[in-house]
C-alpha cells in the first residue's frame, strides 16, 4: 500500500503471535527497536497478500500462478500512488523465495515471515532482491550494470529478483540495452517493474511483462480500513471524520495513512471529530456547502458571501470550497438524471433529503451552467495571487447568472414586448440562430394589418438571442418546409441561398444516420469545425420541428459529390462501350469523354446517344 520506504525489521517477529489488524502489524505502541516513532505508512505496511486490501482480482491471479508453478518471468504493477505497486513487488519477491520455518518450504503465495529469506527481504537487506529507482538511475549504463549480473546465479536464494520503481524514468537506450535480457532472462531470474505512467514505457517492453492494474482504492473499503487502524493504534474517530479523510486519500492507502496519522497527532481530543479533519483538510462544512449553493441559486449574493468568508475563516481554502461547490452540482445534477442515486447504501442523509430538495428546484439548464462557471472559477483561484478574493468574484458571477432568464425566456419576452405581431400571432421561437429576416417590404401584411406591425416584427428579428424566424401573417397560408431526406437537406440550402452551408453539405458530409429532427454524419477533411452546429441552427430556423445534428465516428456513406463523380465514372465507362463512341475514340487517338449529357429523346431511345459526349482533345 505504500511504495518507496523500506519496512522495519520490526514488522516481522510479531507476525505469528499478534492479533492486529493483519499479518506484520506490531503492538499499538507503534515504536521501533530504537525507540523512534513509526508512521502509520510503514507501520502497517502488508507484508503479505491476504493483507493488501482493495487488489482481490491481481492476488487472485498470483497466487494461482505461484501455486500452479505459472509464473511470468517479468511482471509490470501499474497504477496510482500509494496504491501497493513496490509493496507488491517485495511481497512476490518473499513468496518466491520463502522455504518455511522448517526451510524445506517451496514458493508459496503466504510467505511465512520467520525464515531468513523472508526476513532479510523484509529488512531490505537480501544481497539476491536488488530494488532499484529508475528516477534517480535512469541511464543506459545502470542497466548495463544491472545485466551483468544477471548472468550469475542466486548467491542464497531460489530466484534473483530485479526490482526496478518508476520504469518509465528509463532513456531510450536504456530501454533498448535491457530488451534481449528482458525477453529471455535467466530461469533463476525474476523482473518486476512498478510505475505511475504506464503509458510512457515502450511497447516493447509491455509486450514481454505480465501486467497488473493495481485499481483505486474506493472509499468504503479506505474508510474501514483507517477505522480498524485507527482502533488498533487505540484512537477514537467518528464515522464521519474517516469518511472525509478516505475521500482526501483519493484512492492512495499510503495518502491516507499519513492524513491519519496527521489527525491522530493534532487532536488532543479522546475521538478524532469532523470538524477537526475538516480543518486539518481545509475543507467547508458539507451543510454550509448546501446552504452557500442554495444561497447562490436564489441569487442571494449576500448570504454566500457571508458562509464563505465565515468558512474561510475557519480554515477553509477558497479553492476547496469551489471544488466542494462543484461536486454538489455533480451530485444534484445525477439526481436529476437518476434519482435511485440518492437511495445508495454510501449517501448521508443529510445529502439525501437535501440533495432531493435542490435537485428538484433546479432545472438542468441552471445546473450546467452552474458547473461550467464553477470550473472556470477554479482554475482563476488556483492561480490568482489572492484567492479568496477571486473565490468571491466567482460567487457574485454566479449569483447574478442564477438570476438571467434562459435563452428561451428571453426571446420570448422580446416578442411579447413587440405590440402588433406578437400579441396576434406569437413568433415560433428556435434554439438556434436563423437566417437573416426579409426586407421590410417583403413581409407580407395580410390584409387589414397595419404597416407598422409588420414593421415592428422585422426589427425585432435580428435582435433575439437565439434569432426567431418571423411570425406567419395572417392570410400567409405557406406551411413551414418539412424534408424527409438529407436530399430534401441539401434542396432546401440552395433555396434558401446559404451557398456556403450548401457547398459543405455536399462536398463534406458523410451521411450517418438520417431521421426526421435527427442527422449524424462524419465530417469530411475539410469540414469546419461547426459543420453541425450550422446545420441545427439552419433546419431549426426554417422548420417547426427541434433538429438534433450529431458527429459521429463511423464511417458513413459517400459525400454526395463523390457519388456524382463515381456516377459520371459509370457513365463514361457505359458511353465508352457504345460502338459509335468507341469507334470515334478509335478514329481520333488520344480523344477522351469530357461528359455524358442527357438529352430529350423518345422513351424507346437508347439512354446514350451515339454521338453524345465524344470529345477531341
Amino acid at each position: 500500500m505504500t511504495e518507496d520506504q523500506a519496512p522495519d525489521p520490526s514488522t516481522e517477529p510479531q507476525e505469528s503471535t499478534t492479533d492486529s489488524l493483519h499479518d506484520g502489524v506490531p503492538p499499538a505502541d507503534g515504536a521501533a527497536p530504537g525507540g523512534d516513532y513509526r508512521v502509520l505508512a510503514r507501520k502497517y505496511r502488508p507484508t503479505t497478500f491476504a493483507a493488501l486490501i482493495g487488489q482481490e482480482a491481481m492476488v487472485q491471479t498470483l497466487t494461482n500462478a505461484i501455486r500452479s508453478g505459472r509464473l511470468a518471468h517479468a511482471f509490470i504493477l501499474t497504477g496510482v500512488r500509494g496504491v501497493g505497486k513496490t509493496t507488491t513487488a517485495r511481497i512476490i519477491a518473499r513468496g518466491l523465495n520463502c522455504i518455511g520455518p522448517g526451510g524445506t518450504g517451496g514458493p508459496t503465495p503466504e510467505p511465512c515471515g520467520e525464515c531468513e529469506h523472508c526476513r532479510a527481504i523484509s529488512e531490505d537487506r537480501h544481497v539476491d532482491v536488488l530494488e532499484m529507482d529508475a528516477a534517480s538511475r535512469t541511464g543506459v549504463d545502470d542497466i548495463r550494470e544491472l545485466i551483468e549480473g544477471v548472468r550469475y546465479r542466486p548467491t542464497s536464494a531460489r530466484y534473483k529478483v530485479y526490482v526496478i520503481d518508476e520504469v518509465h524514468m528509463l532513456s531510450k537506450n536504456a530501454f533498448n540495452a535491457l530488451l534481449k535480457t528482458l525477453e529471455e532472462p535467466p530461469e533463476h531470474v525474476k523482473f518486476i517493474f512498478a510505475t505511475t505512467e504506464v503509458r510512457k514505457v515502450p511497447v516493447t517492453v509491455l509486450s514481454r511483462c505480465q501486467r497488473f492494474d493495481l485499481r483505486r482504492i474506493d472509499i468504503d473499503t479506505l474508510a474501514r480500513h483507517f477505522a480498524a487502524v485507527a482502533k488498533e493504534e487505540g484512537a477514537g474517530i467518528t464515522e464521519a471524520a474517516v469518511h472525509l479523510i478516505a475521500r482526501a486519500a483519493d484512492g492512495s492507502v499510503r495518502d491516507g495513512l499519513s492524513l491519519l496519522d496527521q489527525a491522530i497527532t493534532d487532536s488532543g481530543e479522546p475521538e478524532i471529530g469532523e470538524e477537526a479533519v475538516r480543518r486539518l483538510l481545509g475543507l467547508a462544512d458539507r451543510t454550509v456547502t448546501f446552504d452557500m449553493f442554495d444561497a447562490l441559486m436564489r441569487g442571494d449574493v449576500a448570504a454566500a458571501l457571508d458562509l464563505m468568508t465565515e468558512q474561510y475563516c475557519s480554515g477553509a481554502d477558497p479553492a476547496v470550497m469551489l471544488t466542494d461547490m462543484l461536486e454538489l452540482t455533480h451530485w444534484l445534477t445525477r439526481l436529476k438524471v437518476v434519482a435511485d442515486a440518492a437511495d445508495a447504501p454510501g449517501v448521508p442523509e443529510a445529502e439525501r433529503v437535501r440533495g432531493r430538495e435542490m435537485a428538484a428546484k433546479l432545472s438542468m439548464s441552471t445546473l450546467t451552467r452552474a458547473w461550467q462557471m464553477l470550473l472556470k472559477g477554479l482554475d482563476e483561484v488556483r492561480s490568482a495571487p489572492a484567492p479568496l478574493l477571486a473565490a468571491e468574484m466567482v460567487v457574485v458571477r454566479l449569483a447574478y447568472a442564477a438570476e438571467l432568464p434562459t435563452p428561451a425566456e428571453a426571446v420570448k419576452a422580446l416578442s411579447q414586448s413587440a405590440p402588433g405581431v406578437a400579441a396576434q400571432n406569437p413568433p415560433a421561437v428556435s434554439t438556434a440562430t436563423a437566417p437573416s429576416p426579409p426586407a421590410a417590404a417583403d413581409v407580407p401584411t395580410g390584409g387589414g394589418e397595419p404597416p407598422q406591425a409588420a414593421l415592428a416584427a422585422v426589427e425585432m428579428a435580428p435582435e433575439a438571442p437565439p434569432e426567431p424566424r418571423l411570425a406567419a401573417q395572417p392570410g400567409d397560408e405557406t406551411p413551414p418546409p418539412d424534408p424527409q431526406s438529407f436530399a430534401d437537406v441539401v434542396t432546401l440550402a440552395a433555396e434558401r441561398k446559404k451557398a456556403i452551408l450548401h457547398a459543405n453539405l455536399i462536398n463534406n458530409v458523410h451521411l450517418v444516420r438520417f431521421e426526421p429532427e435527427r442527422v449524424e454524419f462524419r465530417p469530411g477533411e475539410h469540414a469546419p469545425p461547426d459543420l453541425a452546429n450550422q446545420l441545427s441552427t439552419f433546419l431549426n430556423a426554417i422548420t417547426d420541428r427541434r433538429w438534433v445534428v450529431t458527429v459521429s465516428q463511423e464511417a458513413g456513406a459517400q459525400t454526395l459529390r463523390e457519388r456524382e463523380a463515381e456516377g459520371k465514372a459509370h457513365a463514361k465507362a457505359a458511353a465508352a462501350k457504345h460502338p459509335v463512341v468507341k469507334a470515334v475514340l478509335d478514329t481520333f487517338p488520344g480523344a477522351t469523354i469530357a461528359d455524358v449529357r442527357g438529352v430529350e429523346t423518345p422513351a424507346a431511345k437508347a439512354p446514350v446517344d451515339g454521338g453524345n459526349g465524344a470529345d477531341e482533345s
